[in-house]
């Protein structure tokens, strides 16, 4: 936690369950942090059902229904689970060979679950949690970008540009239409830029002020028009030495620091909020 305290997930999977019913100790199972740090969710040992509860501890709770069961023919580590900023809302991305399985969209609070087609790449939620960015390809080869609702209704769609498909990090607005995009070139800053889907309108590029050593990992919009982008600074032999959390004004691409630790050592796997 940020105060330093370490909190014990003892219920926790920690190797997933193949659709052959054995345990892959190769792999780490599914775990997901809320963006706002707030909220987790994991595969229940004792049962096998997905579960969330509050990070700092509590009594997990069950996700409704079927959802908190693997679908037969998968296993848990083909389970792609994203929970919402406030960890609200959680989305199921099911990796099945031919992508019959539809993404599910559950909210925590009252069950409700939409359906969103299993064959599109879930990119993130609006930091309200009402919207879903996913992208696609089209059958002339480019990419699609849409925005789902919480219904699991198409609200938006659009063939974007190649300087927003083919770069990395990207985060939606609570407007459901504004797309940042973070642009990493081979020499000089990374850069960001800002897409509209309703007009296909791309801003001009900002540079972000972040060492040559630093690299962007994820950005998020948040309710206050504000960007937050985690970035890490890597050792020679690939492995993190420091994590940073930023501010950024998206006008500007102005930083201001708001979380910074080394990179976890001895150990396994590791998630920062978000993931």
């Amino acid at each position: 936690m940020r105060s330093g305290k370490t909190v014990a997930v003892r219920d926790a999977t920690v190797f997933p369950v193949g659709a052959n019913g054995k345990a892959d100790k190769e792999a780490a199972a599914p775990f997901t942090v809320s963006a706002d740090g707030a909220r987790i969710l994991y595969f229940r040992k004792s049962d096998r059902k997905l579960v969330w509860r509050a990070a700092t501890g509590g009594r997990a709770h069950s996700l409704p229904g079927a959802t908190a069961r693997v679908p037969k023919g998968i296993g848990m580590g083909d389970v792609d689970a994203t929970l919402s900023p406030d960890g609200g809302v959680v989305v199921l991305d099911y990796l099945d060979d031919n992508e019959r399985l539809p993404t599910l969209v559950v909210d925590l609070a009252d069950g409700h679950v939409a359906r969103v087609p299993g064959s599109d790449a879930v990119h993130g939620f609006s930091p309200d949690g009402r919207r879903l960015l996913v992208s696609r390809q089209t059958s002339d080869n480019t990419t699609e970008f849409a925005v789902y609702d919480a219904d699991g209704a198409q609200a938006e769609s659009r063939e974007v540009p190649q300087v927003v498909s083919n770069n990395a990090p990207v985060a939606l607005a609570d407007d459901g239409v504004t797309v940042a995009v973070v642009i990493v070139p081979s020499e000089g800053r990374p850069r960001l830029r800002q897409y509209d889907l309703s007009t296909d309108a791309v801003s001009p590029a900002v540079d972000l002020p972040i060492t040559a050593q630093d690299a962007p990992y994820q950005i998020f919009w948040n309710d206050a028009g504000k960007l937050t982008l985690w970035h890490m600074r890597t050792k020679s032999d690939g492995t993190v030495s420091r994590v940073t959390a930023s501010v950024v004004d998206p006008a500007t691409g102005g930083l201001r620091k708001i979380d910074s630790f080394k990179g976890p050592s001895r150990v396994w796997n590791w998630w920062l909020p978000g993931e």
